[in-house]
């Protein structure tokens, strides 16, 4: 089965290649993806030779900037402490991009080569982590065979163990096997303590997500935006954060048509030119991008700001009194905790299975989720203008962000100690 996947590892890389010469365009992010793994070992090798530190490494890996968002609290702990020497890895071109100009607390930053064995010995020879780090769901098989050889303390952190890992299912005993490399698995919930030790894990404990931790220090961290500033002026503003696809679109477009005396931030995923153009395409109402604004801007007649810079959702989320958050038409919900931290109703769609905290604030009655336009709709003008019920939310919101504290020091107290 090892070989199979090694077969399939290399005949997809080779794929990716030949794929690759067929696209015209050099800013799509399959073509981005592909020319990044180019030379990719080669850059890595030369990088690590050129650091002058001698500080055990720590390697934390996250598949994008989402991902990353969890990792930051415990990446600044344990930066902060001094003792380690902290080299990131991402998949995600965009989250790779932005990494690389904003690498606080980190000092290397690469993109993750492909899971192939060669690759895979070939980075660890450069790197030498003395310790590995995954963020949520991981499970690369060549990665954790070595790792596992070499006897590297690895973990799995916020790990929300679903019905339909592979590893759950009689054909995936490959990534079974293979789960036996982490030291320690730090879970979100119960639910998924019961599953590991279904499969005979006892090295689990139910820590919950550091994102909570993220998200409250950057509530509580002053942010100021001028141009932002000036477009809210105010006003109650509602913002439709890390819109996804085109059911996202289609839902928050809807409402902000249908609603023109309300202001809205939309802040998309992706955030090219033509996705940009696209949600313009979708609005009756005068739209700006923040990048064609300045501090000066007249925004007398303009409805919606799209913001077309990444990296800082979590802090524009302060300028709302309602939000919806995208993703949830995949099984990719981006972070809903980032807008609970300022004690927001927030709507999302429907693919809640990896997010539990979606279904406990759906519960609490500060999530709200929702399959289509009307149901979106209905539940802002339901809000819209009641502000008993929003102060209701409020305190619920930042209670329950309250009692979810605390999962970082726990888990850098475990990687640093290695208390496998």
């Amino acid at each position: 089965m090892h070989s199979i996947y090694n077969f399939v590892a290399y005949l997809i890389d080779l794929i990716f290649q030949l794929v690759a010469l067929f696209i015209r365009d050099p800013k799509a992010k399959f073509l981005r993806f592909v020319k990044g793994q180019q030379g990719l070992i080669k850059h890595i090798v030369a990088g690590e030779r050129a650091t002058g530190d001698d500080r055990p490494t720590m390697w934390v890996h996250a598949s994008s900037l989402g991902e990353y968002n969890v990792a930051k609290p415990i990446v600044r702990q344990l930066h902060d402490s001094g003792r380690w020497r902290i080299v990131l890895t991402v998949f995600s071109p965009s989250g790779l991009d932005y990494l690389k100009r904003y690498r606080h607390n980190v000092d290397a930053v690469y993109a993750l080569p492909l899971d192939k064995p060669w690759n895979v010995r070939r980075f660890l020879d450069a790197v030498r982590p003395e310790r590995a780090v995954f963020i949520i769901s991981e499970y690369w098989v060549n990665y954790l065979h070595e790792l596992g050889k070499r006897e590297i303390p690895t973990y799995l952190i916020s790990a929300n163990i679903t019905e339909r890992a592979p590893f759950m299912h009689w054909y995936g005993w490959l990534w079974r096997s293979k789960l036996k490399t982490y030291s320690h698995f730090f879970v979100l919930n119960e639910m998924s303590q019961k599953r590991l030790e279904k499969l005979g894990f006892t090295n689990v404990t139910v820590t919950g997500d550091p994102l909570f931790d993220n998200a409250r220090k950057v509530a509580r961290t002053p942010y100021e935006n001028p141009v932002i500033e000036r477009f809210v002026d105010g006003r109650d503003v509602f913002i439709a954060g890390s819109i996804h696809d085109k059911q996202d679109l289609d839902m928050v477009a809807t409402v902000a048509n249908r609603h023109q005396d309300t202001r809205f931030i939309f802040v998309p995923h992706e955030i090219s030119p033509e996705n940009i153009l696209r949600i313009k395409k979708r609005l009756l109402c005068q739209a700006h991008r923040y990048s064609h604004c300045t501090a000066e801007t007249d925004f007398s007649k303009t409805q919606v700001l799209i913001i077309d810079f990444m990296g800082a959702l979590a802090s524009i989320y302060r300028f709302a009194r309602w939000a919806y958050v995208g993703g949830g038409f995949t099984p990719y919900l981006h972070s809903i905790i980032e807008a609970t931290a300022y004690g927001l109703p927030v709507a999302y769609g429907p693919r809640i299975e990896r997010k539990p905290t979606a279904q406990e604030l759906a519960e609490l009655g500060v999530g709200r989720i929702v399959e289509n336009a009307e149901q979106l709709d209905d539940w802002f003008a339901e809000l819209k203008h009641n502000q008993k019920r929003l102060d209701t939310i409020s305190r619920t919101a930042k209670d329950y962000m309250h009692r979810h504290e605390g999962a970082t020091e726990a888990i850098v107290a475990t990687i640093s100690a290695h208390e496998g």
